[in-house]
C-alpha cells in the first residue's frame, strides 16, 4: 500500500487501539527511557505510549493523516512526528536506545537493509524490537497480510539477529477475534563489544 491509501484508512476511522501490543509493552516496560524511534508508527500508539513513559520518541511513517491522529492526543505533544517512508529515513550512528518496528512488512531485501542500518543506530546496549505478522499465518488465513514475501519469519530475520545479542527470535502466537495470529518476534541489543 501507498501513503495515499493509509492517509485514506486513517482518514476514515481509527485503525489500531489507543494501547501498545501487549509484546511490546511487556517487552519495553522495565527499560530505563532514553531516545526511541518507532519505525512506522501509524497513529502513533507505541510512540504515545513510550513517552508516557518518559522517552523521547521519534515516530515515522508516510501516512500524514496518521501521525496527525497521534500527535491530536494527550502525550501527542511529547513526540516529535516525522513524515518519512521509513526506507529513505535516518537517524544518526549511535545515538538511540530502542528502535521498534512493528508490523511494518516489506519485501524482504528491503526488510533487511532497513534493520541492518537501525542495528547500527543504536547505541552499544541498545535494543530492536521488530514485530511482524509471520508467513505462517498464511496457511491459516487470520488476518494481515496475504503476500507472502513481505512477511516475516525467524529464518528471513537471522541476518539482522547475528548483528545482535538476541534474547527472543521465534514465532509467537496473538489472539485476535478472527482466531489465533501467528507473528515473528525478534527482541535483541546491539552488543556492547564484539
Amino acid at each position: 500500500m501507498h501513503a495515499t491509501d493509509w492517509d485514506a484508512r486513517y482518514a476514515d476511522r481509527q485503525q489500531w487501539s489507543a494501547t501498545p501490543n501487549p509484546v511490546v509493552a511487556q517487552l519495553c516496560a522495565d527499560l530505563p527511557p532514553g531516545h526511541a524511534v518507532d519505525l512506522a508508527a501509524g497513529e502513533g500508539r507505541h510512540a504515545l505510549w513510550l513517552a508516557a513513559r518518559g522517552w523521547r520518541v521519534t515516530a515515522v511513517d508516510f501516512s500524514a493523516v496518521g501521525l496527525d491522529r497521534g500527535r491530536s492526543t494527550p502525550y501527542g505533544h511529547d513526540v516529535e512526528w516525522a513524515v518519512a517512508d521509513v526506507a529513505g529515513w535516518r537517524a544518526a550512528e549511535a545515538s538511540l536506545d530502542l528502535v521498534l518496528v512493528a508490523y511494518l512488512h516489506l519485501p524482504e531485501a528491503e526488510t533487511a537493509a532497513l534493520l541492518t542500518r537501525a542495528v547500527g543506530w543504536l547505541r552499544p546496549g541498545g535494543h530492536l524490537l521488530v514485530l511482524g505478522h509471520d508467513v505462517d499465518n498464511v496457511a491459516h488465513g487470520v488476518g494481515g497480510p496475504q503476500d507472502p514475501a513481505i512477511l516475516h519469519s525467524v529464518h528471513r530475520l537471522a541476518p539482522v539477529a547475528a548483528l545482535l545479542d538476541v534474547d527472543r527470535c521465534e514465532q509467537v502466537r496473538r489472539e485476535t477475534p478472527g482466531g489465533t495470529a501467528l507473528d515473528t518476534l525478534l527482541w535483541g541489543t546491539r552488543p556492547v563489544s564484539r
